[in-house]
């Protein structure tokens, strides 16, 4: 055992850095009302080297990257409770994380961007053939390959085999939401970091692999296509889309709920079953740019939210939990930070599947009308306690 120095976050949150057996970072985030104490137990295992930093491909045709990893098709696939890789160690179970937590962020073992990224600690080897700036990087030709540097996280919301986000308790909640804006400003700070991206796969029918309670966080070497369709869209519009969106959705009968801070809502142009977009009612680019107060507000709203889709049926919603952020260096002024939460559960015991048009040729058919999600939605919701 180890003692960690702390370091003292918003709502009291405490912040301890570490790293495992190879490396990797590991940050553990504590409650403000923890039970735990300031050591935690060393990472003794014997690792294999990190993989080979993946490689990305330009595909031509759209000016999309696509990040080629070959090391994720050994990740852990839907393993029993004793063998929880995201639980704390045993002396039967060598997981990832050694000691007992309330949050913990690790990098990925197996991840689809990095570790290629130098650092104070030199535990990463330099990019070989890495991006050489946002232009570079839009030039189209025939067989074009970066080195995908980056980074990717996990965030493990809880140290219990089961759950999601909508599980836990209002002051985890905030602890995990401490832990997206510490992170992003962390990861956005990285050489050769584009835009940082926090969400959460819940569910088997998503395609999830773990049970275990936990997001993810990615550090991307580009803008993303959805954001470079977005940043086009307000260039089109007007640098306040986001704000007109808002207060045209608030005046719908699509609100599902709304606070002082953020307002849920299903969009105009809803594509999935169940979507539910949520917006902070004014003007900020990241997590990092949140107050104390929209943080503290967060938590319980997104509870409730999360509480309400799963209240929707005698089992858990499947769903894609998506918080767009502005890239690092453009767009800081017009994209604001919102979440995109879908899922393609279309009934009890059916589900939406990308087909012809929309997976081909990206033309979307609805197949519910949003005000009907949105009646839905918010008759659940309403039920909520937390």
């Amino acid at each position: 055992m180890t003692e960690i120095a702390p370091e003292v976050l918003g709502a009291d949150v405490v912040k301890r850095s570490t790293r495992l057996a190879d490396g990797r970072e590991l940050i553990y985030y504590d409650d403000p009302d923890t039970t735990l104490g300031a050591e935690r137990a060393i990472d003794a295992r014997t690792l294999d080297p990190r993989p080979a930093t993946a490689t990305m491909r330009l595909d031509v045709l759209t000016g999309d990257w696509i990040s080629v990893a070959a090391a994720r098709q050994n990740r852990a696939f839907l393993p029993p409770a004793e063998l929880d890789p995201l639980a704390p160690q045993t002396p039967t179970n060598p997981s990832e994380i050694p000691s007992l937590y309330d949050v913990a962020v690790f990098e990925n073992k197996s991840p689809s961007f990095g570790p290629a990224l130098t650092t104070a600690h030199g535990d990463a080897p330099e990019a070989s053939n890495p991006p050489r700036g946002l232009d570079d990087l839009a030039a189209l030709g025939l067989g074009r390959t970066r080195t995908s540097v980056g980074r990717c996280e996990v965030v493990c919301f809880s140290p219990e085999h089961s759950g999601s986000f909508g599980t836990l308790s209002t002051t985890r909640a905030r602890t995990v939401i401490e832990a997206w804006a510490d992170r992003t400003a962390a990861l956005s700070a990285l050489p050769g970091v584009e835009q940082v991206f926090p969400f959460e796969n819940r569910g088997e029918a998503i395609g999830v692999t773990l049970p275990h309670p936990h997001g993810q966080i990615y550090a991307y070497p580009y803008i993303t296509p959805r954001t470079t369709r977005l940043l086009d869209s307000i260039d089109r519009t007007a640098p306040d889309l986001f704000q007109r969106i808002l207060d045209f959705e608030r005046g719908s009968e699509r609100v599902i709920l709304q606070g002082e801070h953020w307002t849920a809502f299903v969009p105009f142009a809803a594509r999935w079953p169940l979507e539910v977009h949520l917006l902070p009612h004014r003007h900020v680019a990241d997590f990092t740019e949140t107050t104390d107060a929209e943080r503290d507000e967060l938590a319980p709203l997104y509870l409730r939210l999360l509480r309400g889709i799963d209240a929707l049926y005698d089992t858990p919603t499947p769903y894609i939990a998506a918080w767009h952020q502005a890239p690092v260096g453009a767009g800081r002024d017009t994209v604001r930070l919102h979440l995109e939460l879908t899922s393609p559960r279309r009934a009890a015991d059916k589900l939406k599947y990308l087909a012809g048009s929309e997976a081909a040729m990206g033309a979307w058919i609805g197949d519910v009308p949003p005000e009907t999600s949105a009646a839905r939605l918010r008759e659940a919701v309403e039920g909520v306690s937390l």
